[in-house]
């Protein structure tokens, strides 16, 4: 009996000691990275076929304050891995050398084909490739009911001319062509930001938009003061906006578009990113995307520049230069993990070999053709600002500018703010 025990022991034992043999020799990679809730459960399914097949432990951590990761960086404990919130992050880490360069061992002429040279450029600093994007939200978009244009015999136009006309007619009709909330918590002013950076990309030159988020011109020249008077055209204009100015101001942006679906509609029009498709149907679950609401490309104002597309996105640079993160890095600019990521996020894959049937619905796609096709993209100029200027003045001066205070005093403000920021 003592024997019989005795191997029943030797045996768990030596079980016991494979199970701890193996898990040692299981891998782990750390990738910094605040996602949470619906996200964090994509990315644990976008990484389990990884880490399958390379015995990977990819162990996601992070804070959602930016000062966190600067001080392990500059601490000498940096994540293998990490997301970044901007190519803006990116460059400072690049400028102090913290970053692999990418192109000492990904098959850069695959990323090219895979990838419009606008991504590549995003993810470049002085010809070297540091960061490479996973995906993207689109915000150069104006959202309407297509069964409320129709009874109205209203069509989506094709240029800045045709949407101010358009207006013109809706408010000859009785009607209020658009629903805008600026409102945000203490973020609030955001939106405004988000119709100026796409009427610059409408109205000069991308790397006149490139110098002007860098401050490479003033906010008080005349190019940033048109873009401004664009917006204010129809911001300030109390027959365009749903419950005049004042409104604007006390809306929340997710509750805005709601305007579109009252009964009549309350507005006809209204200008946000992908996202707001979440917030539609959570307020009306019973809405059909591509049906009951759908979108047109924010128009072009100066025929030369196109429609450009304005957006923000997520990225992943590279700290630690180790066999398990380079093959990491090569998985997450694959087709086989965005597919996974974009379909269960309904976010927007700017790789052009991503399978279109893996986007949710319609609309998804056709935001995605978008993104992937525009000639040129810019992203979010606000977030690659100093915080003072770009979550700062800008956002509040909106809010200002909205409320009737002089539009000089408005930009002089945010330029008082720009030289001190951008001299740190």
């Amino acid at each position: 009996m003592f024997k019989k025990i005795s191997f029943v022991i030797l045996v768990v034992l030596l079980i016991g000691m494979f199970s701890v043999g193996a898990f040692a020799a299981s891998r782990v990679l750390n990738v910094y990275g605040a996602w949470a809730g619906a996200e964090l459960e994509a990315f644990d399914k976008m990484v389990k076929p990884f880490e399958d097949a390379n015995d990977i432990d990819v162990v996601l951590a992070g804070s959602r304050d930016p000062a966190v990761l600067i001080t392990r960086v500059d601490g000498g404990n940096p994540p293998d891995v990490s997301t970044l919130p901007n190519p803006g992050a990116m460059v400072e880490f690049a400028k102090a050398g913290k970053l692999v360069d990418l192109s000492t061992f990904m098959d850069v002429d695959t990323l090219k084909s895979d990838y419009s040279s606008t991504w590549i450029d995003l993810g470049s600093y002085k010809g070297k490739l540091q960061g490479v994007f996973l995906s993207a939200d689109l915000k150069s978009l104006v959202w309407y009911n297509p069964k409320a244009f129709a009874a109205a015999g209203y069509t989506t136009p094709a240029t800045w001319e045709e949407m101010i006309a358009l207006s013109d007619k809706m408010v000859a009709d009785g009607k209020t062509p658009w629903a805008i909330g600026v409102e945000s918590g203490g973020a609030s002013g955001w939106v405004g930001t988000d119709w100026i950076e796409d009427i610059m990309l409408r109205t000069v030159e991308p790397e006149v938009y490139d110098l002007w988020v860098s401050h490479g011109i003033s906010w008080v020249d005349d190019r940033v003061q048109r873009a401004f008077e664009l917006f204010g055209q129809i911001a300030l204009n109390e027959k365009y906006v749903y419950g005049g100015p004042n409104a604007v101001l006390t809306i929340n942006f997710g509750d805005s578009p709601d305007a579109l679906f009252t009964t009549p509609p309350n507005a006809y029009m209204h200008k946000q990113a992908t996202f707001i498709k979440s917030f539609i149907l959570d307020h009306f679950p019973d809405l059909v995307p591509g049906e009951d609401f759908d979108f047109f490309p924010f128009p072009p104002i100066d025929p030369q520049y196109g429609t450009p597309a304005l957006g923000a996105a997520d990225m992943f640079a590279m700290f630690n230069d180790t066999p398990d993160a380079r093959a990491f890095m090569e998985y997450v600019v694959s087709p086989e993990a965005q597919e996974i990521w974009v379909h269960e996020l309904g976010k927007l894959s700017a790789n052009k070999r991503v399978n279109p049937a893996v986007y949710p619905d319609d609309l998804t796609r056709k935001a995605a053709e978008i993104l992937v096709n525009a000639s040129t993209f810019r992203f979010d100029g606000s977030d690659l600002m100093p915080g003072a200027v770009g979550s700062g003045s800008f956002w509040t001066e909106i809010l200002n500018y909205v409320s009737g205070v002089p539009l000089k005093r408005v930009l002089m403000t945010i330029e008082t703010t720009a030289l001190d920021a951008y001299r740190k």
